[in-house]
């Protein structure tokens, strides 16, 4: 029993790394459910897996740390496990468009629909 939950302790080691941000650190925020984030954009499949980037104004505890967020944001809670966080690296060609993302209150977002124009289904030919 002991061997064996050694060996999954050093996988799951291996797997992990720690991570440590500093204040004034610039950050992307995770898109999930849990972060309150992905309950209030658009469909699931629709949403961008990473926001920002934002600014680490402080760090909290261990595993946590304050954003300073966008005003959209703002009736968000600031507070993000380190989980949720993914450094964002300089790069001057990078250019960030930034995404018009309303949030309503209730954490409701309307989408509005899209229709396609100009759709055309071809058949193909298919020889026997």
């Amino acid at each position: 029993m002991q061997a064996s939950q050694s060996r999954q302790k050093a996988y799951a080691d291996r797997m992990r790394w720690p991570l440590e941000f500093k204040a004034r650190d610039h950050m992307f925020l995770r898109v999930t459910r849990t972060t309150g984030v992905g309950r209030a954009l658009r469909s699931r499949k629709l949403s961008p897996k990473f926001l920002g980037p934002y600014q680490i104004s402080r760090r909290i505890g261990l595993m946590a740390y304050e954003i300073a967020l966008a005003p959209q944001l703002e009736n968000l809670h600031p507070v993000f496990h380190v989980s949720q966080l993914r450094k964002y690296v300089f790069d001057p060609s990078h250019v960030l468009e930034a995404e018009d993302v309303q949030i309503r209150d209730d954490l409701i977002v309307e989408v509005p629909s899209v229709a396609l124009e100009g759709s055309k289904v071809e058949e193909e030919n298919q020889s026997v």
